[in-house]
């Protein structure tokens, strides 16, 4: 009779955890489109239209469609029966997953996109770099985090090679560029990663609800997704060690997200396993 309250207990525990990450990440989105404003406002001063919305809030725009998508994941692998997952709800649930994807796949273009506008770069001279204090012009600190110039970053940058990200009013020395270009990159490489990641899972979940799911499948699938959470791990590391707080922040809590959805996918095979033997 105690283990059974105790069991109940750790359960309502673990779901209050769970969802307090999905709350975390949701909460995420605005803090995502704060950055990507202030960016914004600096990287496209001429305005932003349609046609490069997605370069201006790539981050906002991903981290909507991927909560959407996290959300999905857990009705089906943990919430909803899958003897109901079928007719009108499963092509529903189809069809906003495929939205999903359409805008992080819209995003991952956008975050090419970006790259092409940080890196592109011209020769920037000025005789004395504190006379643009108090003007438009901003110093790159690190990708999207473009800052006023003041008198001790003016005199640090004074007499070094500066560059100045084409059509904007953003300078930066070779060293704050190359920090800006490493993000850059470090944002592509996230992303798809995760774009093969979510892939994986579709395939899982898939096989699952088609009752085709092997133990043999998971275990080859196990060590396909080790490599490729650890990559994540290894972007979340690097945001980390260079100040990106925020794209670590995210980082982190979308690997503990998954872990949820990968638990989920194994408990519901064990179930259905379970079921099978009966």
């Amino acid at each position: 009779m105690t283990n059974g309250p105790m069991t109940g207990m750790r359960m309502t525990g673990f779901r209050i955890f769970k969802y307090s990450i999905y709350s975390l990440l949701a909460y995420n989105i605005w803090l995502f489109f704060l950055e990507d404003f202030a960016a914004s406002a600096q990287t496209f001063s001429n305005g932003i239209t349609w046609r490069n919305i997605v370069e201006a809030y790539s981050a906002t725009i991903d981290t909507f469609a991927w909560v959407i998508l996290l959300l999905l994941f857990e009705l089906e692998t943990a919430v909803i029966p899958d003897e109901k997952l079928q007719g009108s709800l499963k092509w529903g649930l189809g069809v906003l997953r495929g939205l999903c994807y359409f805008f992080i796949v819209y995003s991952f273009y956008g975050y090419l996109s970006k790259y092409g506008v940080v890196t592109n770069l011209e020769p920037f001279t000025v005789a004395d770099v504190c006379s643009l204090i108090g003007t438009d012009f901003t110093y790159a600190r690190t990708l999207d985090e473009y800052f006023p110039l003041t008198p001790d970053v003016c005199a640090a940058m004074q007499g070094a090679g500066l560059q100045q990200i084409a059509g904007t009013q953003i300078i930066g020395t070779q060293e704050q560029h190359s920090l800006v270009h490493a993000l850059a990159v470090t944002d592509i490489v996230n992303a798809a990663d995760w774009l093969i990641v979510v892939a994986v899972l579709e395939i899982e979940v898939w096989l699952q609800v088609s009752g085709r799911l092997s133990e043999r499948m998971l275990r080859a699938n196990k060590y396909l997704k080790g490599g490729l959470y650890g990559i994540l791990f290894a972007c979340a590391a690097y945001w980390g060690v260079v100040g990106g707080l925020l794209e670590f922040w995210d980082a982190t809590l979308w690997l503990v997200a998954f872990i949820f959805i990968e638990m989920n996918i194994f408990e519901w095979q064990a179930e259905t396993a379970a079921e099978g033997s009966h």
